[in-house]
């Protein structure tokens, strides 16, 4: 019977500084407008107006042959991929390069047409603005394949003339589209889930600290354990019904992605990614002194996580040195399950794994966070 009731008063405790937890944060306009902008229009943003594949790249083309098939060539740079190509000279080639006017700007010489019917395979120039990485990186070899395409298909006389010795049939799962929107908008509801609960719950630490509630705390009959656990379900509560509300509201209904998988099954390894990104903010908030250290130690901590979980960039095309280190890190686990239940409706026989690592990996981090509040939380004051 002590011990039930032992039980209920730890309970009781963890919820009540939990919704008072929740007051401080609804108190705090600024927090709220961050939750808000992160979960909307930052995602909205990541979906749209960042594509990787080649938009409205601006192309120059000198053409001193102005013949009919420096013609066809001009005429296959079109939207959406390419701005209509504005004909210049060999004197304002330069000058618009310099100027940023151009990412492209294609010189065909004369007597191009002459030389290509003759065999001679004569040269043709490709200037890059490789300032512009995105597009210079993906657009140099689309325009090489245009002009090869063009050239092919104008000395074959007829399009597609030839039959090919082999019929690639392309299949694009998960994503027959194509389209990068599906991708960047989960992706950065991801990110987000970690930037925010390592925010949220770090300095709520830090705002008691500054406001001198953690006195208040202290002479409080409440562990140390109690007033983590509070801010780990409160925080992280937050944040998993603001995701919740951006799956639904930004990504499946103004972006218009498609979910395939379980979202009770995402949002279960949402909250096993809170109780470990959570704790991670609780523990760097112990190691900061103010606000600005804080900022600063979570910059250096939250840049890796997004970068080198495989939210950006495939972990596959990573040094293995540093494919085993972010094995350690739970956002790696957390993309692996987002991808394959948004992406591939994959169920918990396909994602038990990633499960358990987070649950691990929590579990780590909370015992680590606090034994370190438990070190400092007298110091707090």
């Amino acid at each position: 019977m002590n011990k039930q009731r032992t039980r209920a008063r730890h309970l009781a405790n963890i919820y009540r500084l939990g919704v008072k937890e929740l007051w401080s944060l609804w108190r705090d306009p600024m927090m709220i407008l961050l939750i808000v902008y992160v979960f909307t229009a930052a995602v909205y943003t990541a979906a749209t107006a960042m594509p990787e594949t080649l938009h409205k790249a601006p192309i120059a083309i000198v053409d001193e042959d102005d013949s009919p098939l420096s013609q066809r060539i001009v005429s296959a740079f079109y939207p959406p991929q390419f701005i209509m190509p504005q004909m210049i000279s060999m004197s304002e080639m330069d000058e618009g390069m310099d100027d940023g006017r151009f990412t492209f700007a294609l010189y065909i010489p004369q007597g191009f047409q002459r030389d290509v019917l003759a065999g001679r395979a004569p040269d043709l120039q490709l200037n890059v603005d490789a300032t512009r990485m995105s597009q210079a990186f993906s657009g140099s070899g689309a325009v090489q394949q245009i002009v090869i395409g063009e050239v092919n298909e104008f000395v074959q006389r007829q399009r597609g003339g030839s039959a090919l010795p082999v019929d690639l049939a392309l299949r694009a799962r998960f994503n027959p589209a194509l389209e990068k929107s599906w991708f960047g908008g989960v992706m950065r509801i991801i990110n987000n889930v970690t930037m925010l609960s390592i925010i949220l719950t770090g300095a709520a630490l830090i705002r008691e600290r500054e406001h001198g509630t953690i006195e208040h705390l202290l002479v409080m009959p409440v562990t140390p354990a109690e007033i983590m656990l509070s801010k780990v379900w409160s925080m992280g509560l937050v944040v998993l019904l603001a995701s919740a509300l951006s799956v639904n509201l930004v990504v499946r209904g103004l972006i218009g992605v498609p979910i395939e998988g379980s979202l009770p099954l995402f949002f279960a390894g949402a909250a096993l990614c809170l109780f470990a990104t959570t704790s991670m903010g609780i523990f760097m908030a112990t190691v900061a002194r103010n606000m600005p250290q804080f900022g600063m130690l979570m910059m250096l901590t939250i840049m890796p996580l997004m970068m080198l979980s495989g939210g950006m960039t495939p972990r596959e095309s990573m040094p293995a040195l540093v494919q085993n280190i972010m094995l350690a890190a739970p956002t790696t686990h957390f993309v692996e399950i987002g991808q394959a239940i948004l992406y591939r409706g994959a169920g918990i026989e396909v994602v038990w794994k990633p499960f358990l690592w987070l649950a691990v990996i929590g579990g780590v981090l909370f015992a680590l966070s606090l034994s370190r509040f438990r070190k400092t939380i007298s110091q707090m004051t």
